[in-house]
């Protein structure tokens, strides 16, 4: 229990205006807020950003950035006594090997996109919709013609869950509670993928309006946007969006809009831990039921989609359900792809849902290199070897496949890789990034890192003998998808790669 008149939400607004956890911080939020100061510590130890606020530049080690020297580039900063650290992934991975100085204007990044083309949903090369005809046509036409267009399209959740949209949106409806917010989940963190950026800073007024959308149908009036805190460009272009909308009187002045960075947890993409650092404490996942629709932000009921879902609504209002359905090759609507890794052309490439890989790796300029094999969906995903280049980038293909599409942040790996350090450098981000709240996942994602350490070191398969085991257990008890994933890009590499496992094919 919490002193009377205390602010938990307050812990970690405070601690990023203070600069994080430095010498009587913890005081000071205490004094502000009212939380103990033992419990402002523990909460700030859990964000990267606040617990080292004095790291100086962070360096990437997602594979991307591990494929494109990051080591080399680190060793650069240390010998010219530029202070740094490893970061688990920064969003960059198509500029990669990427860093990120905190302290300084953060520098533009320039990537492939696909061509203009106003048949394209997103359209990431085309200009940003700043029209809101869409959230005209919804207050006309009302809630249920929107359900009902939105159950026609199709459309999933392109955060990496691929849950069908219009049933978040109706199990909301139906609740009797009438306090209701909407979520925005834009914290990126999924090595490999990078496409909610782009999203954010090229069709900022997609975004918003979609979010305007989702708060009129479901009769909310607060709006939060959660977004990684590395990715400032994309908040100010937001926030930017939101003034000029409001200035012309798109939206509805009852909205409120509340924009929160996130301060460097990757757990925090999972829709309850997001929710938990929204209510100013640790991001460690809920156990579900009772889901988000029924108690989420505040025990309320919470609609929390992630930024490629929520910038579709104005395509599929102006130009209906079937015809956004239709875009799709073997599933609905259109996927934004990320390429990375050993490709000619990184960046985000919008095409049809179930486009083939070989067809993603045409749009991407081809492979540096000889194809050897490619993670689908990000880090989550594990590996399929350079056979499967025919498959179909879409859910139900890849899950048939044994992985997933994910976040489809795919990574490209040719034929130099070791794909026992491809897997390690995979094991050491999910080790890093676990919340710990559930052993199968603290201890898990220890002992298969050190495990593959072990192994690099002489290569002897007995070192091996125990990972089995321990990635079902990591798979089948886990709270959240970290933990449930955190062993596929082991699992996947020694079913597909045996022989640099020292296992027979």
């Amino acid at each position: 229990m919490l002193p009377k008149g205390a602010s938990r939400e307050a812990v970690l607004p405070l601690l990023d205006d203070l600069g994080g956890l430095r010498p009587g911080t913890s005081d000071e939020v205490r004094q502000r807020s009212g939380v103990p100061a033992a419990d402002v510590y523990g909460v700030g130890t859990f964000y990267s950003l606040l617990r080292e606020p004095e790291a100086g530049v962070r360096v990437c080690q997602g594979l991307s950035c591990q494929l494109h020297g990051c080591e080399d580039l680190k060793a650069d900063l240390d010998a010219a006594g530029v202070a740094n650290t490893w970061a688990s992934c920064l969003g960059r991975c198509d500029v990669a090997p990427a860093s990120w100085d905190p302290d300084a204007e953060e520098p533009p990044v320039t990537t492939h996109l696909s061509p203009d083309d106003p048949d394209l949903p997103l359209n990431l090369s085309g200009r940003d919709a700043e029209s809101y005809d869409a959230l005209r046509r919804v207050r006309r036409e009302g809630p249920e013609w929107l359900l009902g267009e939105l159950e026609t399209s199709g459309l999933s959740g392109r955060g990496g869950a691929g849950f069908p949209a219009h049933i978040k949106w109706r199990a909301i409806r139906n609740q009797e509670e009438t306090e209701r917010y909407v979520v925005l989940n834009a914290d990126e963190g999924e090595p490999g993928t990078f496409k909610d950026r782009e999203v954010m800073l090229r069709r900022p007024h997609l975004v918003i309006e979609g979010l305007a959308i989702a708060a009129e149908v479901l009769e909310a009036r607060d709006v939060y946007l959660y977004t990684r805190g590395e990715f400032r460009r994309a908040v100010h272009a937001m926030e930017r969006a939101v003034e000029e909308a409001k200035t012309r009187g798109d939206l509805d002045d009852e909205l409120r809009w509340h924009f929160v960075e996130g301060h460097g947890a990757y757990i925090c993409g999972e829709e309850t831990a997001l929710l938990e650092s929204l209510e100013g404490k640790r991001g460690m996942p809920r156990m579900k039921p009772p889901f988000p629709v029924e108690k989420g932000f505040r025990g309320k009921p919470t609609l929390i989609q992630n930024v490629e879902t929520i910038a579709n609504m104005t395509a599929i209002v102006l130009r209906g359900g079937q015809w956004w359905k239709d875009l799709g090759a073997t599933q609905p609507g259109t996927k934004l792809y990320c390429m990375s890794g050993h490709v000619n052309k990184p960046g985000v490439y919008e095409a049809p849902m179930g486009t083939s890989m070989a067809e993603l790796l045409e749009l991407a300029g081809g492979v540096d290199g000889t194809l050897k094999a490619f993670s689908p969906g990000g880090a989550s995903s594990g590996y399929l070897p350079a056979s499967k280049v025919d498959v179909t980038m879409d859910f139900k293909s890849l899950q048939e496949e044994g992985c997933m599409l994910g976040s489809a942040g795919v990574v490209v790996l040719n034929e130099t890789v070791d794909m026992v350090e491809a897997a390690l450098h995979q094991a050491i981000f999910f080790e890093y990034e676990s919340c710990g709240q559930c052993s199968p996942c603290r201890i898990g994602t220890q002992i298969v890192r050190q495990t593959l350490e072990r192994y690099l070191e002489n290569r002897d398969p007995a070192a091996l003998s125990h990972l089995d085991e321990v990635s079902w257990g990591m798979e089948q008890a886990s709270i959240c998808g970290l933990g449930q994933a955190a062993s596929w890009p082991l699992t996947s590499a020694i079913k597909y790669f045996p022989g640099e496992f020292g296992r027979s094919a």
